[in-house]
């Protein structure tokens, strides 16, 4: 059995990673950190909740450890970039939890926060800066840091950060980076644009992959229930009281169904609570403290506010609606059976959704399981600002008389934050 001490770590920080509650490396850190160590830049392709935090965090610190000085004022010796709060907060957790008896300093920019905060946090500089990519525009634009010490640059979660239209602050942040410098790439899935990504940034990377792209985890129990948008909350009902006990988390399109579905179940006795893009950094902090902690057992989420969460208790994911971007299938069911748990993925099909969901069992190359109806013929969702249900016989409508069904609306979309701005819708 491998463990840390035969990757080549430094005896301090072994017994900083044993502080931490780590017993041994998982496959993606088995196999990155020495060719880290060894400074090569890398791709590493993992599902989520496989350890990538620690894969490429660990070498970081331990070659910072080594340095001796100080970060110089408003600039950083290593850049993490991450497509969203929730993930840049778990990343820095992480991080400092590894370096807490060290005197080495990490420092966290998102937006939805205080950029006058986060200006004077990089006054003296940091060794490890961990970003969203529109808030360092932001504060690259207002001269607050400066990039040119970088010599660790981290793209992680590369695949969202280009479902997210991230690409073009990527193309101006990494030129201000120090040179040479070594680069680390980490996706789950292997979009197109990964390939141009990698070509672009990293210098002969060494290529590692624990699993094939577009696959789940293997403890990850799917299944599906083709049914009609009408009948969906219903099933949810039936589906959270038969789990009782279970952390669920449940995916919507967009950020008014999120919020209604989740109004729904609070008002039918369920303990619920929401994040999306329309709730604040301090909101979307406490719905996911008290999904953490158990005080509410359900969360309703949104892709954008959902990547990220690492909570290793979610026993079911329920994807209410199907996303539009197969991809984002395997990030949302990546949630459950995380640190080597069992987990269930239950998706809801309706007929509109049809074409979405073939598009995800092409990606991950298998049939899913189903629990129950039959896959009914494709049907070509309404167009884009004409009233929901007013068709007869629209399965994928929503109620009689024009009420919209749950997730009614545009599904989330994340852009970067414009220049000058101190807040950061998707970040």
């Amino acid at each position: 059995m491998t463990t840390f001490a035969d990757l080549g770590l430094s005896p301090t920080l072994l017994k900083a990673i044993t502080d931490a509650g780590y017993n041994e490396p998982t496959p993606i850190q088995e196999r990155a950190i020495p060719l880290l160590l060894d400074g090569h830049d890398l791709m590493g392709l993992a599902q989520t909740g496989t350890g990538k935090t620690a894969a490429f965090g660990l070498p970081i610190i331990e070659s910072l450890m080594s340095d001796g000085f100080p970060p110089a004022p408003k600039t950083a010796k290593a850049l993490i970039l991450a497509p969203t709060r929730e993930l840049v907060n778990q990343i820095s957790d992480n991080l400092r939890g590894f370096v807490k008896k060290m005197h080495l300093r990490v420092t966290t920019v998102v937006g939805g926060q205080s950029i006058g905060v986060q200006i004077k946090n990089l006054e003296k500089g940091t060794d490890i800066l961990v970003a969203t990519p529109g808030r360092l525009m932001d504060l690259l634009d207002r001269r607050a840091v400066s990039l040119e010490k970088v010599r660790v640059l981290v793209l992680d979660e590369a695949d969202q950060m280009l479902d997210l239209g991230f690409i073009h602050a990527l193309r101006k942040i990494a030129p201000l980076c120090g040179t040479p410098r070594q680069t680390m790439l980490f996706s789950a899935t292997m979009p197109k644009q990964m390939a141009e990504l990698s070509a672009a940034y990293l210098t002969n990377p060494r290529r590692v992959q624990v699993a094939t792209p577009g696959q789940a985890a293997d403890k990850v129990v799917q299944s599906v229930h083709f049914i009609s948008n009408r009948s969906k909350a219903d099933l949810l009902k039936t589906c959270l009281e038969e789990n009782p006990d279970g952390l669920a988390l449940v995916f919507a399109r967009t950020k008014h169904g999120a919020e209604k579905l989740m109004k729904h179940l609070v008002e039918k006795g369920f303990r619920a609570t929401s994040i999306h893009g329309n709730k604040s950094q301090g909101q979307r902090d406490r719905a996911i403290k008290a999904f953490k902690e158990g005080s509410v057992r359900i969360l309703v989420a949104t892709d954008v506010a959902a990547r990220g969460i690492d909570i290793p208790g979610v026993s079911h994911v329920y994807n209410y609606e199907l996303p539009d971007v197969p991809e984002n299938y395997v990030h949302r069911i990546g949630r459950t059976a995380r640190a080597g748990r069992d987990g269930q993925a239950v998706a809801f099909c309706a007929a509109a959704e049809v074409d979405q969901f073939k598009a995800i069992e092409k990606l991950m190359g298998i049939k899913i399981p189903v629990a129950s109806g039959i896959m009914p013929p494709a049907e070509a969702p309404e167009p884009r600002g004409r009233p929901q249900g007013r068709r007869p016989g629209n399965a994928g409508g929503g109620r009689p008389g024009g009420k919209p069904s749950f997730g009614a609306g545009r599904p989330e979309q994340g852009r970067p934050a414009k220049r000058g701005r101190s807040k950061q819708k998707t970040a």
